[in-house]
């Protein structure tokens, strides 16, 4: 550096470092703001149940409140001679597939049986079971003979080949042919509507004798689904999620012997697992068969050695999540979010808030600890890191980026989904054909035109990084299954008295829990 401009630094320096410090209090302005607020679960459960009015596919009823969507798929199923309008389409795409529908469906309600009274609490119990039975409604059509369940519908090849507003749609709707979310949802509606929850019971029941009977993996039958949502794990889990459900709605023995009886053979009390989704239930069949000790030891300890099988490989899942596996822990990024994989992380992320706050509550019930190799774990670590993965969700995070969209002053603006992305119908209803949605609107640097307000994007990944751009799908797509167990997590932490100084979380009475 020579003299002269040295000697110019030297009379600039004040200016520079009051630059720096006014740079400095900007960024920690900035990180201040996307802090300071302690985050309103409320108003996020309210957005994650409207979410699921931007995924209605059919004739849309006179409340729906997302008004940038039109009817849809109104003729599916009539090239096959039954009606299959309704449902959901899964997410950025327009297909509805039969098996993340039902998964979606049963952590709604698992979400509601749970914490039913919470999400009354916050004015949105309606919401929920609308959204609900916008589901079941669906499957009870697609359910037409005791040995037919119509799983898909549309193609994906050619629903990809497009980018249309579901409005528009020109692709195939091909419907393709191949228990739990029924009989989840028969509790749910249960006292509200007893005639519904037996009607749903009744399908349910069917299409369980139908699945154990016909064993096989649905993506063999469906052939469509296997580029899409092939089913990795099997059909063992689902036989045993099934069979667990069915037991906690109807009370028969029957169920509970068949989850015990084929603990083994179907992977129930072998299978050690690190995630819980759509496709691998293995964690969730775990922590519903070891709860059941809890919330009624007496009438199940004929089956104790059994089931404290199934609760230790419950508990291998919860401490991985909490990093206290010898082995097994699942990866952390260094903001502190779980991580599994790099395409939509956040439905494992969500899938572990929820099981984490469940099974706490649960522990805290009956005044037990979780175990993990040899360390006892008091449930409120539980719930505290159920309320840090929300909570990096909402907005607490190296980014200070909500990753639930319409949520706080920051958020995904190019979400990868199709009818968000085009002009709303609503405002032009001129035709999109299947490759103008691609020249005219996909490539368009711009937000979307329409807010998925709800919808839990796939996340950032292993290093906190994220970049919302609308072809970006393995991080700005979002899934109706991302937000359905959300919900649940939601609704729990809407209870937190944010008074308490000492660890953040309070006590929860499971007699608020639906009648089992």
């Amino acid at each position: 550096m020579n003299a002269a401009m040295l000697a110019f630094l030297q009379r600039r320096r004040p200016a520079l470092l009051l630059l720096l410090l006014l740079l400095i209090f900007f960024a920690l302005a900035a990180v201040s703001r996307s802090q300071s607020r302690p985050p309103d679960y409320g108003e996020a459960l309210a957005k994650s149940l409207l979410y699921f009015e931007s995924q209605r596919s059919g004739r849309l009823p006179h409340n729906q409140r997302v008004a940038w969507r039109g009817h849809s798929g109104l003729t599916d199923g009539l090239e096959q001679g039954v009606d299959l309008v309704g449902g959901y389409y899964d997410a950025g795409d327009n297909v509805k597939f039969g098996l993340p529908m039902a998964f979606t469906i049963t952590m709604l309600s698992w979400g509601v049986i749970e914490y039913g009274e919470q999400i009354a609490g916050a004015g949105e119990l309606a919401h929920a079971l609308e959204a609900i039975k916008w589901g079941t409604d669906y499957f009870i059509k697609a359910h037409t003979h005791p040995n037919v369940l119509w799983a898909q519908v549309g193609d994906g090849d050619t629903d990809h080949y497009c980018w249309q507003r579901p409005e528009d749609m020109t692709t195939s709707r091909q419907a393709h042919k191949t228990a739990a979310a029924m009989a989840a949802a028969s509790i749910v509606f249960r006292e509200t509507n007893p005639h519904y929850s037996r009607l749903l019971l009744h399908h349910a029941k069917q299409l369980f004798e139908f699945g154990d009977k016909r064993r096989g993996k649905y993506d063999a039958s469906v052939a469509a689904a296997k580029g899409y949502y092939p089913s990795v794990s099997g059909y063992n889990d689902e036989l045993l999620w099934a069979a667990l459900w069915l037991y906690k709605a109807t009370d028969s023995a029957d169920y509970l012997a068949y989850a015990l009886d084929n603990a083994a053979s179907l992977g129930g009390i072998t299978w050690a697992i690190a995630e819980f989704s759509w496709d691998v239930k293995f964690a969730g069949v775990q922590t519903l068969a070891s709860m059941l000790l809890m919330d009624d030891g007496a009438k199940h300890e004929p089956h104790r050695q059994i089931l404290e099988q199934y609760r230790a490989k419950a508990e291998h899942y919860l401490c991985a999540c909490l990093n206290k596996n010898n082995a097994t822990n699942v990866r952390r990024t260094p903001g502190g979010l779980l991580f599994v994989r790099k395409w939509n992380n956040m439905q494992y992320v969500a899938s572990a808030a929820f099981l984490l706050s469940v099974y706490s509550d649960h522990l805290r019930a009956v005044d037990q600890t979780l175990g993990c190799d040899g360390e006892r774990v008091d449930p409120q670590e539980l719930l505290r890191l159920a309320k840090s993965q929300v909570d990096y969700i909402l907005g607490d995070n190296p980014r200070g980026t909500s990753y639930l969209v319409g949520y706080g002053d920051n958020y995904p603006l190019r979400v990868h989904h199709r009818g968000a992305s085009i002009e709303s119908y609503r405002r032009n209803k001129g035709f999109i054909g299947c490759t103008q949605g691609y020249d005219s609107w996909f490539g368009r640097r711009g937000p979307n035109p329409n807010v998925v307000v709800g919808a839990l994007v796939g996340g950032p990944d292993n290093m906190d990084r994220f970049r919302d751009e609308r072809k970006n799908f393995m991080q700005t797509e979002a899934c109706t299954y991302n937000t359905a167990t959300l919900v649940g997590a939601l609704a729990r932490l809407s209870s937190l008295d944010l008074g308490d100084t000492d660890d953040g979380v309070n006590s929860f009475d499971l007699s608020s829990r639906a009648s089992i």
